[in-house]
């Protein structure tokens, strides 16, 4: 108990970890996670979603926790080479919630709606930016194919995650507030 305290995970932060670490599990088992683009070989992905969520509601270290257990995913089932590298599969997937987290924090202020799509984008973009910068400094794809894979898959994944996290987080604060209201 005393250790739990002093890393800062309340039971609301291991129970959200584990309902999304469960999400995470769930998607890379049954490969949902995964969106097959028949253009680049290359599949999009919408695990990035679920670390976002987390790093926005409970902060950087469970975003940490369920990054790398999409990164995990992302090893375990991966179908060509890059992936099976675990330095471009996880490391990156680490960072997606804590960036977001901070994001988040950052921009609170500003309005829930624009701290939410903004950490949303930053989230995106750092699983965009960090895989596949690691997969051409590790020689699997040349700086155009990477850049290529990039703009094909990071656009269309950060539409994605803003509106999935807005439509989740706004709700989920609302129910957290009391304001919403059951409908009859």
């Amino acid at each position: 108990m005393q250790q739990q305290a002093q890393i800062g995970l309340s039971t609301r932060h291991i129970a959200i970890s584990g309902v999304l670490a469960a999400i995470a599990i769930f998607l890379g088992l049954t490969r949902l996670v995964f969106i097959p683009n028949p253009f680049t070989g290359v599949n999009a992905t919408v695990g990035h979603i679920p670390p976002i969520i987390g790093g926005i509601l409970e902060g950087p270290i469970v975003g940490a926790i369920i990054g790398t257990i999409f990164g995990l995913s992302s090893y375990f089932y991966a179908t060509i080479p890059v992936f099976k590298d675990p330095l471009v599969a996880i490391v990156p997937r680490i960072f997606i919630g804590v960036f977001s987290a901070w994001t988040y924090m950052a921009f609170r202020k500003a309005g829930e709606w624009w701290a939410i799509a903004l950490a949303a984008v930053i989230g995106t973009a750092t699983n965009t930016v960090l895989v596949v910068g690691l997969a051409v400094v590790r020689g699997f794809w040349t700086k155009r194919v990477g850049l290529g894979i990039a703009i094909t898959h990071g656009i269309p994944e950060m539409i994605a995650a803003v509106i999935i996290c807005l439509a989740v987080l706004l709700s989920w604060k609302r129910v957290q507030t009391g304001r919403a209201r059951a409908r009859v």
